[in-house]
């Protein structure tokens, strides 16, 4: 018999099914193909809440399975890809980098679970779908462009760490739900701005990959510039 949770149930299942479908195509050589399954993980992930609310199903059990699927999509998929795009090149510190990234995942998701009736109004740090997503969208630009990541070098896993860390930072991000309780700054506009359009210069040969790429980017810079501001204005 048909029951509407199994609407918003499926679509938090197909995040996990991309998910998977990442990590594998990852294992494959197919790199390219992996970080389109996060996006479209991504994509999932968006639907599920906004589906369950719709049809009045909301439920613990559909939430719970929400993050457990978020730790495979955006967690481990991701510092899989990394880890196979230009992570292995590193030796131990490639496996740091990866293993960093996925437990600050948990730990994102972890503390998101039992603050949601604490904290109002914008995210405590990047959230995990954006981590992922900056991942994934970075892989298909650098695919893209033809980019030899050895330019890089150290600062490679460097901004992996970094991404990872973002997710388990303090940081206060937008959550756009119109309830925003952080002041949004005009210099940190100006110069997450800046940043998105440098990023379509750069990658033109790649738009489509820069622009998402751009998005992600911009607001991950976005949230420490204006975080920032709005302490040093306290």
């Amino acid at each position: 018999m048909f029951s509407k949770s199994w609407v918003p149930n499926g679509l938090t299942s197909m995040n996990l099914v991309f998910g998977m479908c990442s990590i594998l195509f990852t294992f494959h050589g197919e790199l390219e193909k992996a970080a389109i399954c996060i996006l479209l993980a991504l994509v999932a992930d968006g639907l599920d809440g906004r589906s369950a609310r719709a049809l009045h199903v909301s439920s613990e059990i559909g939430k719970e399975m929400d993050s457990l699927c978020d730790l495979v999509s955006f967690g481990a998929a991701p510092a899989f890809l990394a880890y196979s795009l230009q992570l292995e090149n590193f030796g131990v510190l490639g496996w740091v980098a990866a293993i960093f990234f996925a437990v600050c995942g948990m730990g994102r998701l972890a503390r998101f679970n039992v603050s949601t009736d604490v904290v109002h109004g914008y995210f405590m740090g990047l959230a995990i779908p954006a981590g992922g997503c900056l991942i994934a969208t970075s892989t298909l630009l650098f695919k893209g462009i033809g980019f030899d990541l050895n330019q890089l070098s150290y600062a490679y896993p460097v901004l992996v760490m970094v991404v990872g860390y973002l997710m388990v930072s303090t940081v206060h991000y937008p959550n756009f739900k119109g309830d925003g309780a952080e002041k949004m700054n005009l210099v940190a506009k100006a110069v997450a701005a800046v940043v998105f359009l440098a990023i379509l210069y750069l990658g033109m040969d790649a738009i489509v990959s820069a622009l998402l790429f751009a998005v992600f980017a911009s607001y991950a810079i976005f949230g420490i510039i204006n975080h920032t501001i709005n302490l040093a204005g306290k």
